[in-house]
């Protein structure tokens, strides 16, 4: 059997998929709903790809090669069914890859990563962010308009968070004779894809005062599996800058369950790939069908879910807490 891939004769192995030949092949072609050695079901359409010969447009995952077939990965035709999948799926993912005040701080501070360290009570790491990026930290924010404190989400919930007393705490804690000083994540570029969370409900806002009460008053926005989300990634290589169809998912914001000691699951960011259903067993399950159709999880199966699950998820909707 032999087929063409954009116009190069390839010869298909055994039990080859279209898609494992194109990546054989150097053709990269992306997927979200697919991990090898994973059960799947096409649900994403991300990795489409055009039988040149009926001018369908198909999913590579699932499909096996025939003896003549003609695949395009790479004409515009096809991107574009690429780019219209990942909005479709980025409508129903509300969440903020980065926080919005890391993404304004003029001095390239990252706020988020304080904050979170803050009030898990680790000083000496969000002293250590601080003592990074200022070579004088007790001038830290001097001057500065604290575009941070302005478009911090929880000052549209009641008050903003005291971004600039927080740093000024955390420093005046800290030694200045700190240990050797490690560099801190590296941020994302400013080319990269970042999702919105969209407006609070009313009762959102009203929820998020009643079950928000860090020591900070931070609601912690940016996802914990920002650098690593195959979602975001995908969006990047696209030049998605905003989702054509905005946000139209209606879960909450912040209502994450906490499955075992680190595992977290948060029904706001999952595209509904299928992948932590089919990979359970007693575990997720999907509720309803069609577009009202959710991924769920029985307090009963929290204990049916291992952490190694949160690797399989492309969007951070599973993800363990650091």
């Amino acid at each position: 059997m032999r087929i063409f891939i954009n116009g190069k004769e390839i010869a298909p192995r055994e039990g080859e998929t279209v898609l494992d030949i194109c990546r054989r092949s150097g053709n990269q072609v992306p997927s979200m709903c697919f991990v090898p050695r994973a059960e799947h079901k096409p649900s994403c359409m991300v990795c489409m790809v055009k039988d040149e010969d009926s001018g369908q447009m198909i999913p590579s995952c699932s499909t096996f090669p025939s003896d003549g077939m003609r695949i395009d990965t790479v004409s515009d035709e096809v991107i574009s069914t690429r780019k219209l999948a990942v909005e479709l799926l980025l409508s129903d993912h509300r969440a903020d890859c980065e926080a919005p005040c890391t993404m304004v701080c003029p001095s390239g501070l990252d706020v988020g990563e304080i904050l979170y360290r803050y009030d898990k009570g680790d000083l000496a790491a969000a002293s250590d962010l601080i003592f990074y990026a200022f070579p004088d930290p007790k001038s830290a924010c001097e001057g500065c308009k604290a575009p941070c404190e302005k478009v911090c989400r929880r000052g549209t919930v009641d008050a903003h968070v005291a971004i600039r007393e927080i740093i000024k705490e955390v420093v005046e804690a800290a030694s200045t004779a700190t240990a050797e000083l490690l560099p801190p994540t590296q941020r994302a570029s400013n080319s990269a894809f970042n999702s919105r969370l969209g407006v609070f409900s009313p009762q959102e806002k009203i929820d998020l005062k009643r079950t928000v009460t860090t020591k900070s008053a931070c609601l912690h926005c940016a996802c914990l599996s920002r650098d690593d989300c195959r979602l975001r990634e995908i969006a990047t290589e696209l030049k998605i800058k905003a989702p054509r169809f905005g946000v139209s998912s209606l879960q909450p914001f912040k209502a994450a369950k906490r499955l075992t000691g680190r595992l977290i699951f948060e029904p706001a960011k999952c595209i509904r790939c299928g992948l932590c259903v089919y990979n359970t067993e007693d575990g997720f399950t999907f509720k309803r069908r069609g577009f009202a159709m959710q991924v769920i999880i029985p307090e009963k199966s929290y204990s049916h879910v291992s952490d190694d699950i949160a690797s399989l998820c492309p969007t951070g909707a599973l993800s363990l807490e650091h």
